[in-house]
């Protein structure tokens, strides 16, 4: 814990957008630092990992029929709803990977990134975004993976991937 504070108070005299940035990191590397440390892995099996993508790096195009963004917008990398749901996120990485999620986040609107320009976030927002490039779902509060998910799985598109896996897993028995 004395590392992380260091890091922090180092990064706060480095200067304010360092300093988001040293903070927004090392909520994320405890998050997985709790989550490698959590039975629930098998042994010998490493978790897959969800890297949360700045928004400042990419744009939603680039996602377009690969992978169902998952944006998570906030003022600040201190607001304790975005830590939560970076925690809550990074907790079932396995879902999410099975659902093709990438999870990106901005927590700089004086940045005006062009994701936080298309989607208009006030203060925290979790926004889901279908394959085809539509915003599915926005959510004023954290949602925890299980929520996510279920809610992915009623998108058409998911619908018609769970069919095809089960038809191909079927294919592959009869052979």
């Amino acid at each position: 814990m004395k590392q992380v504070l260091v890091i922090v108070f180092a990064g706060l005299l480095a200067g304010p957008l360092e300093a988001q940035e040293t903070v927004a990191a090392v909520v994320v590397a405890e998050a997985e630092t709790e989550v490698a440390g959590e039975a629930g892995t098998p042994a010998g099996e490493a978790a897959p990992l969800i890297q949360p993508l700045d928004a400042a790096e990419v744009t939603l195009e680039e996602f377009l029929w690969l992978k169902r963004p998952v944006v998570v917008f906030a003022d600040s990398p201190h607001d304790p709803r975005f830590g939560e749901q970076i925690k809550l996120l990074l907790d079932r990485p396995g879902e999410l990977a099975e659902r093709d999620v990438v999870v990106i986040t901005d927590t700089d609107p004086a940045a005006r990134t062009a994701i936080r320009t298309r989607l208009r976030p006030r203060g925290f927002m979790l926004t889901l975004i279908a394959k085809d490039g539509r915003v599915n779902l926005r959510k004023p509060v954290p949602w925890d993976v299980r929520e996510i998910s279920h809610a992915i799985d009623k998108w058409p598109l998911r619908k018609q991937e769970i069919r095809d896996a089960k038809a191909e897993a079927a294919a592959a028995t009869a052979e």
